[in-house]
């Protein structure tokens, strides 16, 4: 792994299973590590407090009750709270520090925007709560512990060489191919992560030949799609479409971040009357899998959102008895004041091709995928 920068500019069945979607640049730092957080424990049944950003997608609306269920479950109070979509990210702020007044012992965070709660992260810090910032790095505090997430440089790696692979063998054509990049919200670190990761794959072939942005649009500003919102995905790609693929001009690949915007961004194609091209994806949210057992969307990535769940409230655990808390990553994740001790999971690609063996496990998509064959 590569040390990653964060700039200021992003249980239930196990049938439920599903995936996080979701700034930051990679790059040497000179920040210093992180300093190991002193674990003391702390008086069994405390309560837990759970921060989650909104319900806009499957995987958060599943995190949240995968928390409630599996906290209690290892015999927590769990104080699970949403910042409503249509509010500013003052919402979580308030709901963070109402979990510090009421006494959490730890707080997990995903994220509104975690480059807008160090104040509060260090008020839950100054009261002797832990931080686990989840999914999404809390950026510019050194008050945040740990960091619990699947590896988003991995994903986006994966998304490139998908999209690398599906127009070898959808576009019917050799090189060069035309494609278009899009990336996440701003104000989610994660974005530029994924991003970063798939241009690693991508901008070789760029400066190769292999691969023409026919829009000329290659930066994260000029892709970046606010709030991760279906309709921006789509406007945006219907302008693409109107201004560079006029005529017979084909578009063979897009890079999307998410299955929502997947999905968006196949809208706006066929819309316009043009061929569906190689699209990319996150999240295995049920209609990509259904699109892409239809052979339209190319690929989604299989992210577990009851693994991850499971490795927060593990590390809860651990707090509680003044345990170790499981790392696998001491140097990846610079959060602009300090490097967050990490536990990273592995990501899974899923085309057509290996969907029943990626879905082994979960057991609704699985019925999906078997019902195509």
């Amino acid at each position: 792994m590569k040390k990653i920068i964060v700039t200021a500019t992003a249980l239930v069945a196990a049938s439920a299973f599903a995936l996080t979607g979701c700034s930051g640049e990679r790059g040497g730092g000179d920040t210093g590590a992180g300093t190991e957080t002193e674990t003391t424990g702390f008086e069994a049944g405390s309560t837990i407090g759970v921060a989650l950003p909104d319900k806009t997608s499957e995987n958060w609306v599943l995190a949240g009750q995968l928390f409630t269920d599996g906290l209690e479950e290892a015999g927590f109070k769990a104080d699970v709270q949403y910042a409503p979509a249509s509010n500013t990210v003052a919402e979580q702020q308030n709901q963070i520090q109402a979990m510090v007044t009421g006494g959490a012992k730890v707080i997990i965070i995903g994220a509104k925007d975690g480059k807008q709660l160090a104040t509060q992260v260090q008020a839950a810090k100054d009261s002797g709560a832990y931080v686990i910032a989840y999914d999404r790095l809390i950026e510019n505090t050194e008050a945040v512990d740990y960091y619990v997430a699947f590896d988003n440089f991995k994903v986006g790696q994966l998304q490139g060489q998908a999209l690398l692979d599906g127009l070898a063998e959808r576009a019917g054509h050799e090189a060069p191919y035309n494609i278009e990049l899009f990336s996440g919200s701003p104000d989610d670190a994660n974005s530029a992560v994924f991003f970063d990761g798939a241009m690693e794959v991508l901008q070789p072939k760029i400066e190769d030949g292999t691969l023409n942005v026919v829009s000329g649009q290659t930066e994260i500003a000029q892709t970046a799609t606010e709030g991760w919102l279906a309709e921006n995905a789509q406007n945006r790609m219907d302008t693409i479409l109107t201004g560079s693929y006029g005529g017979d001009t084909a578009l063979d690949g897009v890079l999307s971040p998410n299955d929502t915007l997947a999905r968006a961004i196949i809208t706006s194609v066929q819309q316009a009357g043009k061929t569906v091209p190689v699209v990319t994806g996150q999240d295995s949210e049920v209609e990509s899998v259904k699109s892409i057992m239809e052979g339209i969307q190319y690929s989604t990535i299989n992210k577990d959102t009851a693994l991850l769940v499971e490795q927060a409230i593990k590390m809860v655990g651990q707090l509680q008895k003044g345990e170790d808390v499981d790392v696998n990553d001491t140097e990846s994740y610079d959060n602009g004041k300090k490097i967050v001790d990490s536990y990273l999971l592995e990501p899974l690609i899923v085309t057509k091709e290996n969907a029943a063996e990626a879905y082994a496990n979960v057991p609704s998509l699985l019925e999906i995928v078997k019902s195509y064959q």
